[in-house]
């Protein structure tokens, strides 16, 4: 005990008191975070949103308005052929039973059609969070707030690809 004393790392106070006391004393209180998120519109009153997923981006605005849903300046339905890549897009709207009342503008590149939809989806939710952060626990509920981070893997040298060695010669 003499030699913990010593030792400038251990504070002397908290030897002299009993081990209940030790146990129950306060740890430094966390700062929390700010309870409203960046949910200003912008100049053209749109809120923004951002979906990733494998090599696609998109760039989603929202809008109060009369429902309808553009991607790269065409309607859903030219763009996503797949009905799958269409339910995907338009189910944070529908989980929130919003579809009809907000205007959405996508703007996606990269990837194909399904990692496009993937992120249109993450891009659509994110901004209809920034719009109504009371609709968090639906979202979340859901599985739309959160990104599908699995990437290719990159090629590694001396193999083929990822992990595809070149052809075994033994002569």
């Amino acid at each position: 005990m003499a030699d913990m004393e010593n030792t400038p790392l251990i504070d002397p106070n908290i030897l002299n008191k009993p081990k209940e006391v030790v146990a129950t004393a306060e740890a430094p209180t966390i700062a929390k975070m700010p309870s409203k998120p960046n949910s200003a519109p912008d100049k053209g009153g749109f809120v923004w949103g951002t979906g990733r997923r494998k090599t696609s981006v998109a760039r989603v605005r929202i809008k109060a308005g009369g429902g309808e849903l553009k991607i790269n300046d065409r309607k859903l339905d030219e763009y996503f052929t797949q009905p799958q890549d269409r339910k995907s897009v338009q189910a944070p709207l529908k989980a929130l039973n919003v579809s009809s009342s907000f205007d959405v503008f996508i703007n996606v590149k990269g990837g194909g059609t399904t990692g496009q939809a993937g992120a249109a989806m993450l891009g659509v939710a994110r901004a209809l969070l920034r719009y109504e952060p009371a609709w968090i626990s639906t979202l979340r509920d859901g599985g739309y707030l959160t990104r599908d981070s699995r990437m290719v893997e990159r090629k590694k040298p001396g193999k083929a690809g990822a992990r595809r060695r070149f052809q075994f010669s033994k002569r």
